[in-house]
């Protein structure tokens, strides 16, 4: 396994929430001051100083338990919050997002533009506050620092990793379904078309060469699909055209938020046995990251990110000024809403158990995450 996944899955992630997040803010005609607040805060968290530089430490790849607390943490960090329903389909988006990334990405050292391109676009969000832009571009020059003298070899190393840690999703999201670009056993569906990486020739013609490397023959085969020459390299500095367009928003208008797992997915009710080192870990990371206290006169608000209905979001209304809580609903069909009702009693029980097992310095980590 690499040691140098965890910066990146983490980029990534928050990327894509940050999208998710920006789109159904603006869907949801919340006030423009109030969801620049939204997404300053997040992004300062996200790129503080002493947290990237304990992530940018070579560490093993958590688990996506831990994964989705500190997302969970990093998205309380604003005046909003999510319930854990609310969070497992916003973090079912983000993975099935980048495992589809992963999926296409043309060459190992295009994980960097994957990632490049995610920076940029938060950059694009935080670009009226200087001090949060300035946070976003010491951050890149780190990656930068970071990754750009890793070997094609380890590059490669690092996307196997990556591939392992996103093979066992197979969360069916009705944006992908839409676009034929997923099967409804939640599996992607990969063309033969295309262009090729950069420094590939198209595929489909055979060349001879004699002893002394002069060129004989030429012999054409049909290749199988329908490939095209590389667009070109992508640039890997701090700003620059990326080319690869992976990475960026995925979301149009609108965002389909149709979820729901696969019947190979398993869900089980056991705790995780590495849960107390896992919390270890995390407290050893984000022990530096100081709290951020949200004055008093600005509380926190509920916004419906994803309304299954018209009734339910009026609902929702009524409730605001009671439950400051952001919700993600998914449709509420009756099968799949006893399915989702199962698997948030379980999700429950789980963290009632770890509660139980977890030591007071993971224990402390919570409750310092709540304030953030």
């Amino acid at each position: 396994m690499s040691i140098r996944t965890l910066p990146l899955v983490f980029i990534n992630l928050g990327g894509e929430m940050l999208y998710v997040l920006d789109q159904r803010l603006q869907a949801n005609n919340t006030s423009e001051d109030r969801s620049e607040k939204v997404l300053n805060d997040i992004v300062g968290t996200m790129f503080s100083k002493s947290f990237m530089d304990e992530l940018l430490k070579p560490q093993q790849l958590y688990s996506h338990r831990t994964m989705k607390t500190v997302l969970t943490r990093l998205a309380h960090a604003s005046i909003m919050r999510l319930n854990p329903a609310s969070m497992d389909r916003l973090y079912e988006l983000m993975i099935m997002a980048f495992k589809y990334q992963l999926f296409l990405c043309p060459r190992p050292r295009d994980l960097l533009l994957i990632s490049y391109n995610h920076i940029d676009s938060i950059r694009e969000m935080v670009r009226d506050t200087p001090v949060v832009l300035n946070q976003v571009n010491e951050t890149h020059r780190k990656i930068i620092e970071v990754y750009s003298g890793l070997s094609e070899g380890e590059l490669q190393f690092l996307r196997q990793t990556l591939l392992i840690f996103v093979q066992e999703m197979h969360v069916r999201v009705s944006l992908f379904l839409k676009n034929q670009i997923q099967n409804p056993s939640g599996r992607f569906v990969l063309t033969t078309s295309g262009p090729v990486p950069f420094g590939v020739d198209v595929p489909g013609l055979i060349r001879k060469f004699d002893l002394r490397g002069r060129e004989v023959s030429q012999r054409e085969f049909p290749p199988g699909g329908s490939y095209s020459s590389p667009v070109g390299p992508g640039s890997f500095d701090l700003n620059g055209d990326r080319v690869l367009r992976l990475g960026r928003n995925l979301y149009g208008p609108r965002v389909e938020t149709q979820t729901s797992k696969t019947p190979d997915v398993q869900v089980t009710s056991t705790p995780n046995p590495l849960a107390k080192e896992e919390l270890n870990l995390l407290a050893r990371l984000m022990g530096s990251m100081k709290a951020e206290n949200l004055p008093s006169e600005e509380p926190c608000f509920r916004i419906n990110l994803f309304p299954a209905d018209q009734e339910e979001a009026a609902s929702g209304r009524e409730q605001e000024s009671m439950v400051p809580v952001v919700t993600i609903q998914a449709v509420q069909d009756g099968p799949t809403a006893s399915v989702l009702a199962q698997i948030v009693g379980q999700f429950t029980d789980e963290e009632a158990e770890l509660e139980k097992s977890s030591s007071s310095k993971g224990d402390d980590l919570l409750a310092m995450m709540d304030d953030l």
